[in-house]
């Protein structure tokens, strides 16, 4: 029986498996970097061991620390939750050989599926449906468009769509060049990038002795730059004959290895309905709470359990029932080309009868070396048109005061026409992106600009709560009107006006708008007869109004600082991981031109020149990490 396990993995997940772990009476130890100090899963483990060092190489994917740390807690267990070092053979072993319990699947299976095309060979054997593979090199403009992808690793990281037949060779080299940077090996292969197809995948569960569960699939469809947004169980509109190909060939690929543990097989589903296996993840998914929803279970307790050496249960899984959605939520900028935010999240509530699985918490920092993902929310009802309906509500609703984060994306997305069964591929966001991520309505932005700016006016006034008096009245007094200047999450500047009136009453300079109610924390509009609350919170120079955020700019700003004409600053903060070949002061650059290439929280970002012209410095090197608006190069036009 295991009675301590070590998770080797940081915030939401490692939060994950220690809810589980207390529900069987199992303690609990955490491994943390010196950014995830206070962490969440810190603060909530039964104890806790420091990794020297922020970046993830020196910490997480440190394999040799995280053992000692399991016995130098007293843990006799090891689970490696997702990502990290999760389908990592070489530390599995290390685990095992240290006499403690890997929790997840010989790390022959491991192995075995690592190489995404050692795996396509063993899965031909096995009679898995493949996509049929090309040599680079005899690639024709007939078979285009094509899929680059790396060999090892997953979450999107060294994967091109070529498009154009000159731009092959450019972007087979820099998917080779991206894979090498994150996982070390720089192998990869081609494949037809199916148009419209559907990403589906399949949970399967197994045992040490030859019980193979299929637990039914899901539909992860929904994904920016190959990373998976939304996720729902089960895939919908397949038909039986689909379905029992896809769970037939995800138990084929689970014996074929003789796997054990929880691992999940992905399938590519062309237009057609016919399904290609794509890869083995080893490991439990992201999206594991949609299946847990669905089939009334607990797919940790189950780990747990298969490590222990017992069973499945011989009455086989249990029945699905109704249908269940999760979205990821993300701190980053959807319409900043996905850029990752991080800061202070000074407040996190979702509402409603929905499941959260969060990696922060009230007042948590949200560090700039990981991944981005603050919480998975999930729903489920007995249709799935009530379990969207429930998470789109509960989204909407929720109070998020700290970085900006893709929450409006979100609630776009499952409020699309196209989010429906007839219409779901993996091109969602190539086509709707630009409408799901357009500014919303003027009178809104304006209408919460207001609340924010008599929100703080009545706080800032002299004996402040006191003035929340209820005000009325449409006409302008004597009294000289005030302002307040702000930003908006664009960086865009607005500049407000308000007077107060008689008795510590506020008046709205926007024409049509009563101000019904202010208070420091809560401000009441009413416009074209409509009535709307806008809870106000300030933290700093940030300003939150209802669901919308701003800067609060000083009344005398301070003079500009100088940069050099030319100047490309730092979107955010991050490594610069790789220089273009050729890229040097002095050379001549043209627009758009990829000049390096910066990594925050596991994405990269390419920095690019603005326009034709000579590049007249080079601020950075490789391996430097940066400040967000910290100089990066001069390109002068």
């Amino acid at each position: 029986m295991i009675d301590s396990v070590l998770v080797a993995n940081r915030g939401e997940i490692a939060r994950r498996v220690f809810r589980t772990c207390r529900a069987l009476g199992i303690a609990t130890v955490a491994v943390h970097s010196d950014a995830d100090a206070g962490a969440a899963h810190v603060r909530e483990a039964d104890a806790a061991v420091r990794l020297p060092g922020d970046a993830p190489a020196d910490t997480y994917l440190r394999g040799d620390l995280i053992v000692r740390a399991a016995l130098a807690a007293g843990a006799d267990a090891v689970h490696p939750g997702y990502g990290f070092l999760s389908e990592n053979a070489g530390f599995a072993r290390a685990v095992e050989e240290a006499g403690l319990v890997w929790i997840g699947p010989p790390p022959a299976a491991i192995e075995a599926m690592a190489s995404k095309t050692g795996a396509k060979k063993l899965m031909a054997q096995a009679g898995v449906p493949l996509p049929p593979s090309l040599e680079p090199e005899r690639i024709t403009a007939r078979e285009l468009p094509v899929l680059v992808k790396a060999a090892a690793g997953g979450g999107g990281r060294g994967m091109r769509v070529v498009r154009r037949i000159d731009d092959l060779e450019a972007e087979v080299e820099a998917a080779r060049a991206e894979a090498a940077a994150a996982f070390g090996d720089g192998e990869v292969f081609v494949e037809p990038y199916l148009e419209g197809g559907r990403h589906v995948e399949v949970q399967i569960l197994a045992d040490a002795y030859g019980t193979v569960w299929a637990l039914g699939t899901r539909d992860c469809s929904l994904q920016r730059r190959h990373q998976k947004v939304v996720e729902e169980a089960p895939a919908p509109g397949l038909g039986d004959e689909v379905l029992r190909t896809l769970e037939e060939a995800a138990v084929a690929a689970a014996r074929a290895v003789d796997y054990r543990g929880a691992g999940t097989v992905e399938f590519l589903l062309s237009r057609e309905g016919r399904p290609y296996f794509l890869e083995m993840n080893t490991r439990l998914q992201v999206e594991h709470p949609v299946t847990e929803a669905v089939f009334r279970t607990d797919l940790v307790a189950h780990q747990i359990r298969v490590a222990e050496g017992e069973p499945l249960p011989a009455a086989g899984p249990p029945e699905p029932q109704g249908h269940a959605v999760e979205a990821r939520l993300y701190a980053e900028d959807p319409a900043a080309g996905w850029r990752p935010q991080s800061g202070r999240l000074w407040r996190f509530h979702v509402p409603g009868d929905v499941r959260v699985d969060a990696g922060v918490e009230d007042g948590d920092d949200i560090p700039v070396h990981y991944d981005p993902m603050l919480a998975k929310i999930v729903a489920w009802a007995p249709t799935r048109a009530a379990a969207v309906r429930k998470l789109a509500r509960a989204l909407d609703g929720a109070t998020l005061h700290g970085p900006v984060t893709n929450r409006d994306l979100l609630v776009g997305s499952l409020r699309h026409p196209d989010f429906d069964p007839a219409r779901l591929d993996t091109g969602f966001y190539e086509r709707n992106l630009a409408e799901l991520t357009a500014p919303g309505p003027e009178d809104d932005t304006a209408h919460a600009l207001l609340a924010a700016a008599l929100g703080q006016a009545v706080r800032d006034r002299p004996g402040g709560p006191r003035l929340a008096a209820r005000v009325g009245g449409w006409r302008n007094l004597a009294s000289a009107p005030s302002s307040r200047r702000y930003t908006d999450a664009a960086g865009r500047e607005h500049e407000v006006r308000y007077r107060w009136g008689r008795g510590g009453t506020l008046l709205a300079e926007e024409p049509g708008v009563r101000v019904v109610a202010a208070r420091p924390d809560e401000v009441v509009l009413e416009s074209r007869g409509v009535r709307r609350r806008y809870p106000v919170a300030v933290h700093g120079e940030r300003v939150f109004a209802g669901r919308h955020a701003f800067t609060c700019l000083p009344r005398l700003p301070e003079p500009d600082t100088a940069l050099e004409p030319g100047s490309l600053l730092a979107p955010m903060p991050g490594t610069v991981v790789r220089v273009a070949d050729g890229v040097r002061p002095g050379a001549d650059v043209t627009a758009g031109q990829v000049l390096l290439w910066l990594e925050a929280m596991k994405m990269e970002h390419r920095i690019t020149a603005p326009a034709d012209g000579r590049l007249t410095a080079l601020h950075v090197t490789v391996g430097q990490q940066v400040e967000v608006g910290a100089p990066l190069a001069v390109v002068t036009a």
